[in-house]
């Protein structure tokens, strides 16, 4: 990650995950009663178990910022069943995580994450923090039916803190190969999405 990546995102990273929790809690909000056991873009994963597991992960960066328990469980297996109502979940999740971040103040140079590469540049590793729940609202999105909550100007931030650091996750197992992506009316979007390993055509 080099410093130019830092520099470009350091304006921004606040709003980036701002945005990126308004979406995931925005498609959360948005999901109907017969929808919660559909399939998802992600591999064997419903509709609730992308949930569970987009909360599980806000929680992870929470406790690596020295808020909070962190996850009750194994984000990596989800078990599809909640306990109560998914945007309750969803909520206390990005409400504790954004707490989380608003601890750190700006001259912050480094901070821990639940990633593999340990300590990242603060402004990095909020967006790559936003990342987490900026995908996983677009795949709920698709599983429901709902609008894109992905814009190009979101997706290319997010884009530049994911180069370079999803590809030890990817062969990790968290995200699949790259798609090859066409011409479309958002082609920053389909870009990121290519790189995560999903299909912006999905």
């Amino acid at each position: 990650m080099t410093d130019l990546n830092t520099a470009a995102l350091a304006p921004v990273w606040r709003d980036v995950l701002a945005t990126s929790y308004a979406a995931l809690t925005d498609v959360v909000a948005g999901i109907g009663d017969d929808q919660w056991q559909l399939p998802t873009p992600c591999s064997e994963w419903t509709v609730t178990q992308v949930i569970q597991h987009a909360a599980g992960d806000q929680l992870a960066y929470a406790a690596a910022l020295g808020i909070g328990a962190g996850p009750a469980s194994d984000p990596f297996a989800p078990s599809g069943t909640l306990d109560g109502a998914a945007a309750d979940l969803v909520r206390a999740a990005v409400d504790e995580t954004a707490a989380a971040w608003a601890t750190v103040t700006d001259d912050t140079e480094t901070v821990p994450t639940p990633l593999p590469h340990g300590a990242l540049p603060t402004p990095v590793a909020a967006v790559m923090c936003a990342l987490d729940a900026a995908v996983h609202a677009w795949d709920i999105a698709v599983a429901t039916g709902q609008p894109n909550p992905l814009d190009d100007e979101l997706a290319g931030h997010l884009l530049v803190a994911a180069r370079g650091l999803v590809e030890p996750l990817r062969q990790w197992g968290a995200y699949a190969d790259i798609v090859q992506t066409g011409d479309s009316a958002t082609p920053v979007v389909d870009e990121l999405l290519g790189y995560l390993g999903r299909d912006p055509r999905s």
